[in-house]
């Protein structure tokens, strides 16, 4: 399958809302998930930190991954925002068939 989910994290309901809109707007993504309430520990600048954080999942193209991580970057507050593409190996056709009928 040429699919992929796009795994994203931001650091408000507000900027993951905006980058969301957009990707599906420019028809980068089918489909944005918004999920909030997440709490990252991460190592940043020589510190363990800790951070709540929004989730985005996008439902895409490989195709259009590139494009997507451009889009995203220009967007984002963080210096080195969390984008990464997971393929989708398998699921409901019908499903997969709406990925591609609504994206570029």
């Amino acid at each position: 399958m040429s699919e992929c989910m796009i795994y994203i994290t931001t650091n408000s309901a507000e900027e993951a809302e905006i980058i969301g809109r957009n990707l599906v707007s420019r028809k980068l993504a089918a489909c944005v998930n918004i999920i909030g309430n997440m709490k990252s520990i991460y190592h940043w600048e020589g510190k363990i930190e800790t951070s709540d954080e929004i989730v985005l999942i996008a439902k895409t193209k490989k195709a259009l991954v590139n494009e997507l991580i451009e889009s995203v970057k220009n967007l984002h507050s963080y210096k080195v925002p969390c984008i990464v593409a997971i393929p989708i190996i398998d699921g409901n056709t019908d499903f997969i068939q709406w990925i591609r009928n609504e994206t570029k």
